[in-house]
């Protein structure tokens, strides 16, 4: 994993990140579009963390904090680097960020049917809060 690079996107990623999503990341959002993830940036420029390889990404994490709560969403790594440690790299990149604004526990937005993400969570000491149910509504 030394020739890999880690840093925070920019808005001159973005068509690329939401390529990468369409391959790597499980589902999608009312988000995964070029103004949401623009929105992104520029709320938080240091949020959208990025692992790339020769200049191509190849991981993603979202290291949202409000200052409340440290939410991580679209852990994502290209199939074939895979079972590499980039998802670990990642999240401990979020992690530092956490650490470092002073957050003290990180919700991770999981799909249910992503099961191969549940042994990624679980693996990195995170465990599943069966009595919290997400609601939404779309605006």
């Amino acid at each position: 994993m030394n020739d890999l690079e880690i840093r925070r996107a920019t808005t001159a990623d973005i068509d690329a990140v939401l390529d990468f999503w369409r391959i790597a990341a499980e589902g999608t959002s009312i988000t995964d579009d070029h103004d949401g993830v623009g929105r992104l940036i520029a709320r938080d420029p240091e949020a959208l963390i990025l692992t790339l390889s020769d200049g191509l990404i190849i991981g993603s994490v979202i290291a949202g904090y409000d200052g409340w709560r440290c939410s991580a969403y679209r852990l994502a790594v290209h199939p074939g680097h895979r079972r590499q440690g980039i998802a670990t790299a990642l999240m401990a990149a979020a992690e530092r960020r956490f650490a470092a604004l002073g957050g003290r526990r990180i919700d991770a937005m999981v799909l249910e049917s992503n099961t191969r993400a549940h042994h990624t969570w679980g693996s990195a000491d995170y465990h599943r809060e069966d009595h919290w149910r997400r609601w939404v509504k779309t605006l």
